[in-house]
């Protein structure tokens, strides 16, 4: 085993080598009196001490001179692994002293996560002085000729994708989503400007200037406020300038009425003649209502859904009555030997005069009453007769003229002049 005085060095040598120098000591006459038999004994044990001494002393500066050169290897080697890297991850530059021998380890150490769509500008061994760049990838809408759809880029500004896009179609513009709280709109990509942008809204052109913020706040900056539905969309205008276009969207229910029309139904009527009509139920149209969701853009209709139709008020069907009787033929009178017939006029046309004559004659226009005063279809006295252009007697009469004669004397007295039947010309 080692004894008390061995040193232990990752450096080989060995802890029991002797003083070289003790021989020559133990031999000089001036370490001390005596004998030279005690000398030599003394010299003897003073020699064997010293020597044993003299290993210890030589230990203490071996073992340093090991530690010395380990330390050394270590700091070189130490020195060695660290470096000085510069890394960017999406724009946001930081220098970094790290011991990663690799870029993957680099990136795990700074807790810097990459998917299958991220892009690392370099892979495998980390040299000093090295710059590792790290794009993450963001899904945005990308509308091409009018058609959207989600599009995977690594572009850190909207510029620099619309740029990316450019010529994927002739019209191309990355349109904003909207986020659950708010409503605000929000893009996935900083509105990093070359010069300055033109905001499109409401009609107008706002310009604004030199930004690097993103799109809701710029439209902040702008005093533009939106709605819930409004669409926010960036775009490269005719002139080469990012344009910011806001639309406003607008959805409502429109609520419409259209008449629904009423049929029309006739029944017989035997009192009227053929060609008399007489409304017995007026026809009323109906009513339905359709409701309607409609979306406008910028005040122009871009879509219209049914949510509704429905008859909210049924219509009233006609009812007509159609007269059954034939009407005879037109009498003339004696007077009108030109041909034309006996008119009335007035407003006696419309009155149900086949019921007055039901009720005075029976119908009978040739019926004389019992004493011979009252003629025909209503009963004339000769008098009455003549007093209405009529000649001879009222029952010798056609029943066209007996009724064209009657007619007249409505227009000019009324239905009081058959006091007891003239009602049921109402009828």
């Amino acid at each position: 085993m080692p004894g008390h005085l061995d040193g232990w060095s990752p450096v080989q040598f060995s802890t029991r080598t002797r003083n070289p120098f003790a021989r020559s000591r133990a031999a000089s006459p001036a370490d001390g009196a005596g004998t030279p038999t005690e000398q030599a004994t003394t010299a003897d044990h003073s020699t064997a001490a010293k020597a044993h001494g003299s290993g210890r002393a030589r230990i203490v500066p071996v073992v340093a001179a090991a530690t010395v050169l380990v330390l050394a290897g270590g700091t070189a080697a130490f020195a060695k692994a660290q470096k000085s890297v510069t890394l960017d991850v999406d724009g946001e530059v930081s220098h970094v002293s790290t011991f990663a021998g690799s870029v993957e380890g680099l990136l795990d150490d700074q807790g810097v996560r990459v998917g299958n769509r991220d892009e690392v500008s370099a892979s495998g061994g980390l040299k000093e002085g090295a710059e590792v760049v790290v794009r993450h990838a963001h899904q945005v809408t990308l509308s091409l000729d009018g058609t959207e759809q989600a599009v995977w880029t690594t572009a850190l500004t909207a510029d620099e994708a619309l740029d990316t896009f450019a010529s994927r179609a002739g019209s191309v513009a990355l349109v904003a989503s909207r986020s659950a709280a708010g409503g605000r709109p929000e893009m996935a990509l900083d509105l990093t400007l070359r010069g300055p942008a033109d905001i499109v809204v409401d009609g107008a052109v706002l310009p604004a200037p030199d930004a690097d913020v993103r799109v809701a706040q710029l439209l902040g900056e702008m005093g533009v406020t939106l709605s819930p539905l409004d669409r926010v969309s960036v775009r490269h205008g005719d002139d080469g300038r990012v344009q910011v276009v806001v639309n406003r969207v607008v959805v409502q229910d429109v609520t419409s009425t259209q008449a629904v029309p009423f049929a029309s139904s006739t029944t017989q009527d035997p009192a009227r003649y053929t060609d008399q009509r007489r409304t017995v139920t007026a026809g009323v149209p109906g009513v339905r209502t359709v409701v309607e969701t409609v979306t406008t853009v910028d005040g122009v209709e871009t879509s219209r859904v049914p949510v509704s139709d429905q008859v909210t008020q049924a219509p009233v069907d006609e009812v007509v009555a159609v007269g059954t009787k034939a009407r005879p033929a037109v009498v003339k009178t004696p007077a009108a030997s030109s041909g034309s017939p006996v008119v009335a006029g007035g407003s006696a046309d419309g009155l149900n005069w086949a019921a007055l004559a039901r009720c005075e004659s029976g119908g009978n226009p040739t019926i004389v009453s019992k004493n011979g005063l009252y003629h025909g279809l209503y009963q004339f006295s000769v008098g009455t007769w003549q007093a209405v252009g009529g000649s001879g007697l009222p029952s010798q009469a056609s029943p066209e003229e007996q009724t064209a004669r009657a007619k007249m004397l409505y227009n000019r007295s009324g239905a009081g002049q058959w006091p007891v039947c003239g009602k049921n010309l109402f009828s």
